[in-house]
């Protein structure tokens, strides 16, 4: 069974940093893109981020660009997410999400067929 287990949510106040982490199981995603998306309470869920399979080209979303930066650990089957500079409207729950074999680090919720279970990060002012 094909798992993705986020964690390093939590509460942090503006301008402070969280970095989260995403573990694969049931499967190596070694050529597979991973990214991570957000969604805010009544809100549809929204790009962030994504990283190619071999890491070698990624993709940020308008809003994080500079402040974010994704990076993975294919030996580790694993992916993670700075995020410097917090601010309150980056307040949501993170989701961490697999290709099922492209390394194309799209930006499509529906490109990604496997999808960790969130993790809480809250932004205080």
């Amino acid at each position: 069974q094909v798992q993705l287990v986020e964690s390093g949510g939590g509460l942090v106040q503006a301008g402070g940093s969280l970095r989260l982490s995403c573990a694969a199981s049931g499967r190596t995603f070694l050529r597979s893109a991973m990214g991570w998306f957000r969604q805010a309470a009544g809100k549809e869920r929204e790009f962030v981020a994504a990283i190619a399979g071999n890491g070698g080209r990624t993709n940020y979303g308008d809003s994080v660009k500079g402040r974010f930066t994704i990076s993975r650990n294919n030996a580790k089957n694993a992916g993670y997410l700075q995020m410097n500079s917090l601010k309150p409207e980056d307040t949501a729950v993170y989701y961490c999400a697999a290709r099922e074999s492209s390394g194309n680090p799209t930006m499509g919720v529906r490109d990604y067929d496997y999808w960790g279970q969130g993790t809480q990060v809250t932004v205080s002012s």
